[in-house]
């Protein structure tokens, strides 16, 4: 392809809205699209470099291309959490290497110089993904090689990782990270082995292991015997009354991580077995005489109704395509970082991970209300308009309720699952001890009020973080305006 053609491609390629802004940790869809556009800007800037007959470059991107195969799928390889923080770091390392040692050498990719500022993943990404994996290891319970059994990460990307947890103040995996680092260490790491043992015996000093970190410390004066900061330490830990096993993770969880590891109770299995599914017609609707609805009650108490085959894959595949970035020259709605409600503001927070977006008049809300209507019997005047969201690594959302105790209230939860996830990724209710799990082209609905108006408090759910897979869902919030005779009230105060 000739440069002009290419800069015309790129031109059109890189026109999005300014002010949307990036984070690509949150959502594995953005990472796996930042894939392809690395790829597309290593190709415009090796034909640059063709043209202008740069030799040093020439040589130089043909093999950072190397990397980014034509025959592999990004939205496979950010099935692995960890494959997904190790693709983050390589994309931000070659776009910057471009930024610094290439571009400034080729006049005819100056043009290029914002966009490729905008694309590059921010530090606070990768920390961002790091934490991720981290908070992964927490929930399941996973040594750091346990969770790199698929794709091991080198001595500095593993330092790095070490680093965010004793940032943290998570010292125990902190340390396993720097100790998974120091058995990786070669000639070729930025990584010291003096760095190392400082962090891991200064990890182990803060978890209160006393026998571990007078042996680190001891390791790190016979490195460095003028070492006065080891010196100090080891004299510190004299005085220890603690002895932890640093090794041995911890088994204390809550009710949620529990649920999330598919830990449940016997009772509430058994339980589960004895419900019903059924063909139903919703109280004899004329669209679905044909072609019924199939429910299966996933719980009784609160009531939650599993939809199967309520959205086909082809419709999921427009719902995913038009929240994605849409390259026109207008400001458009796009996949973005997930906010709460919290004391009557929205805003970014920890506790949910994920990249979301409202499909405002959009063709397909006609058609995914239509379905809702249809399965609940419920009224879609009043319900709010359809969230798609993708998680990132390690994205979850942490326990919490969908009603908000006001006014026209969200009577109900339609949650959408748009793809299997392969381990992880369950809806659970704590306070009841049930786990829902994704199933591609199904959907889950609970009702978060009693039928008194008051909040169910046993709706209380939460995302679990997906350990392996992509994960897509559609929630529709349907309000308590205009159900009068759909769903009736009770007057008893216990109903």
């Amino acid at each position: 392809m000739a440069v002009k053609e290419l800069t015309v491609f790129m031109v059109c390629f890189w026109v999005v809205c300014a002010d949307a802004g990036h984070e690509f940790f949150s959502s594995t869809d953005q990472i796996a699209e930042l894939y392809g556009k690395t790829k597309d800007l290593l190709k415009v800037f090796s034909q640059c470099a063709d043209a202008e007959n740069v030799e040093t470059m020439k040589s130089v991107l043909p093999h950072l291309l190397l990397s980014y195969s034509d025959s592999e799928n990004p939205e496979e390889a950010v099935r692995d959490p960890v494959a997904a923080y190790r693709l983050l770091r390589q994309m931000r390392n070659d776009l910057m290497y471009i930024v610094k040692r290439i571009q400034p050498n080729l006049t005819r990719c100056e043009e290029y110089q914002n966009e490729l500022d905008s694309k590059i993943p921010q530090l606070e990404d990768l920390d961002g993904a790091a934490s991720g994996l981290i908070r992964l290891q927490e929930i399941y319970k996973l040594h750091p090689e346990d969770i790199t059994k698929e794709t091991s990460l080198n001595a500095d990307e593993a330092f790095n990782v070490g680093l965010v947890a004793y940032n943290e103040d998570k010292f125990q995996h902190a340390f396993l990270w720097f100790l998974y680092s120091l058995d990786r260490l070669t000639e070729n790491s930025t990584t010291t082995e003096e760095e190392l043992l400082r962090f891991l015996s200064s990890s182990v000093y803060h978890f209160g292991s006393l026998s571990v970190a007078i042996y680190f410390s001891q390791q790190l004066l016979n490195l460095d015997p003028s070492n006065d900061e080891a010196r100090v330490q080891l004299n510190r830990l004299l005085h220890l009354q603690s002895n932890p096993d640093i090794f041995t993770l911890n088994t204390e969880s809550s009710n949620y991580e529990t649920l999330c590891r598919g830990e449940v109770d016997e009772r509430i299995s058994k339980r589960q077995r004895a419900l019903s599914c059924r063909y139903s017609t919703v109280g004899g609707n004329p669209r679905l005489m044909y072609a019924p609805v199939k429910e299966e009650v996933e719980w009784d108490e609160p009531r939650i109704i599993r939809y199967h085959d309520i959205i086909s894959d082809r419709e999921i595949e427009i719902l995913k395509n038009i929240s994605r970035p849409q390259f026109v020259p207008i400001c458009c709605l796009q996949l973005s970082r997930s906010k709460i409600e919290e004391d009557g503001e929205s805003r970014v927070s920890f506790h949910r991970i994920s990249q979301s977006v409202f499909l405002y008049d959009n063709p397909m809300e006609a058609c995914v209300n239509q379905k809702i209507g249809d399965a609940t019997g419920l009224s879609m005047e009043t319900a709010e308009i359809l969230l798609v969201q993708n998680y990132g690594i390690g994205g979850r959302y942490e326990p919490h309720l969908d009603a908000f105790q006001e006014e026209n209230d969200r009577i109900a939860t339609f949650l959408i699952y748009m793809s299997d996830v392969e381990i992880g990724g369950a809806t659970v209710f704590p306070k009841v001890g049930v786990a829902v799990y994704p199933k591609k082209g199904s959907a889950v609905l609970w009702y978060n009020l009693l039928r008194n108006g008051e909040v169910n408090w046993n709706t209380q759910h939460a995302g679990c973080p997906v350990l392996v897979g992509n994960k897509w869902v559609a929630n529709k919030w349907i309000h308590a305006f205009g159900q009068e005779f759909r769903s009736p009230c009770s007057l008893s105060d216990w109903e």
